[in-house]
């Protein structure tokens, strides 16, 4: 699941991630507000996570900023340890979530591959 001030931002990410993890994959993208400016919408962000939760959990990146601050506030308000907010960089942490969760790994796993991708982009 992937939350951007930009909805431009968010979809091009999830293209992205379905075309390098395709079968099947649910990846929802919240970005912008409502009226297509730039911003985060709480509503979007509820939507998008109850649209990819199949009931094995849900990883969640934000881009930055009021994205992140976003998600942590709707997830203490959800109250679920089902749904992780990963601290990673964006792009290389969904791609490499998207593509281990794509061959059926448990949230855990999926969590710990966004993770590691924080190590591969330093030079």
């Amino acid at each position: 699941m992937l939350v951007s001030h930009s909805d431009k931002l968010a979809q091009g990410l999830r293209d992205l991630v379905l075309q390098v993890a395709p079968g099947g994959l649910a990846v929802a993208a919240a970005g912008g507000m409502d009226d297509g400016g730039l911003g985060t919408s709480d509503e979007r962000v509820r939507a998008a996570i109850g649209a990819v939760d199949r009931g094995a959990g849900v990883v969640v990146l934000a881009d930055l900023g009021s994205a992140v601050l976003t998600t942590v506030a709707l997830l203490e308000d959800l109250a679920r340890a089902d749904i992780v907010l990963v601290d990673t960089p964006f792009v290389e942490g969904a791609v490499s979530a998207g593509v281990i969760a794509s061959t059926g790994a448990d949230l855990r796993t999926v969590k710990a591959a966004a993770e590691e991708a924080r190590t591969a982009t330093k030079l």
